[in-house]
């Protein structure tokens, strides 16, 4: 990796940054998830404690972004992924996902994307992910 992007695994210490990045990656994808900072900390903190890793994206020493993976299942479900709006449209959301998958190991990975997110399945296909399922939910 070099010069460019470095990975870090986070660890609890990094639950405030963590759960500001996980607001905005919600706000980003219109989700429909209404969690306060404070809940997303505490969401954040249970996946952490459980069978989840997040990992921050590191570029000339700055924090670009994070992933948040669960590493118990093959392949590895990737749940969370972004780079802060500051640091998009400089090519760094494919050089971290790559990143990502060497840091990790790995050469497949599993990802849910809403099915609105038009750019983030732009961007996903991009990578190389293709459909093999559709998730839908019904609510009365």
């Amino acid at each position: 990796m070099g010069k460019g992007m470095k990975i870090r695994k986070c660890t609890l210490n990094d639950i405030k940054q963590l759960a500001l990045l996980n607001k905005q990656l919600i706000e980003d994808e219109k989700s429909n998830n209404p969690m306060s900072i404070k809940e997303l900390e505490e969401r954040m903190a249970g996946f952490l404690n459980t069978d989840y890793n997040a990992y921050f994206f590191v570029k000339s020493d700055d924090i670009v972004g994070y992933a948040l993976v669960k590493d118990t299942c093959t392949p590895k479900y990737l749940r969370q992924f972004l780079i802060d709006s500051k640091y998009r449209e400089q090519h760094y959301g494919t050089e971290a996902f790559n990143a990502l998958l060497e840091y990790l190991g790995v050469k497949s990975m599993d990802i849910e994307v809403l099915s609105w997110n038009e750019i983030g399945k732009r961007f996903w296909e991009s990578c190389g992910f293709r459909e093999i399922s559709r998730y839908m939910r019904v609510e009365r």
